[in-house]
């Protein structure tokens, strides 16, 4: 049986390959369903959409189609603000890849404003803050892309940034 991939040898293995770059040509559809087309078309409209159950008088973001606590359908979808607090943070110097950075990657999980509970919110990067000044509660906005760049995904926040106020 002949396999694919490239043999590493017994030392390459443990003293000299850390990460294997490979770009596969792969072709795919994904159905979005209706929530989340609807929140993808919000981001792209520079929106944060939310839905609203009537049973638990909750709003939650992403949206979904039912309620996980009550599983009424939730149908009502909000406006949010595109503010929020971090409710968790990482300070990561060192990249999926495995290599090192000098500047580090923030994530955060973002608890937007409007929502009912928490976590009710997304993972999303920090960035225009020191990390040494980075708190659970602080109060954070998102950065957008310019309207002509967005494209509908997640990342058309660039990235959320420290309120001025706050």
């Amino acid at each position: 049986m002949k396999v694919r991939g490239t043999k590493l040898t017994s030392d390459e293995f443990h003293n000299k390959v850390i990460a294997v770059k490979h770009a596969p040509e792969i072709e795919y559809d994904w159905a979005t369903g209706v929530a989340i087309s609807k929140f993808l078309k919000g981001l792209k409209d520079g929106k944060i959409i939310g839905v609203y159950c009537d049973s638990c008088d909750r709003t939650v973001t992403p949206p979904r189609m039912f309620c996980e606590e009550c599983f009424s359908p939730m149908s009502k979808y909000v406006d949010l603000p595109d503010t929020g607090i971090i409710n968790t943070f990482s300070i990561a110097y060192i990249k999926t890849d495995a290599s090192r950075v000098e500047k580090p990657q923030l994530p955060a999980v973002i608890d937007i404003d409007g929502t009912s509970i928490s976590p009710s919110g997304f993972l999303h990067l920090l960035d225009e803050i020191n990390p040494d000044d980075i708190k659970i509660g602080m109060k954070v906005k998102a950065v957008w892309k310019d309207a002509i760049d967005r494209t509908g995904a997640i990342t058309d926040i660039k990235y959320f940034k420290k309120m001025e106020d706050a």
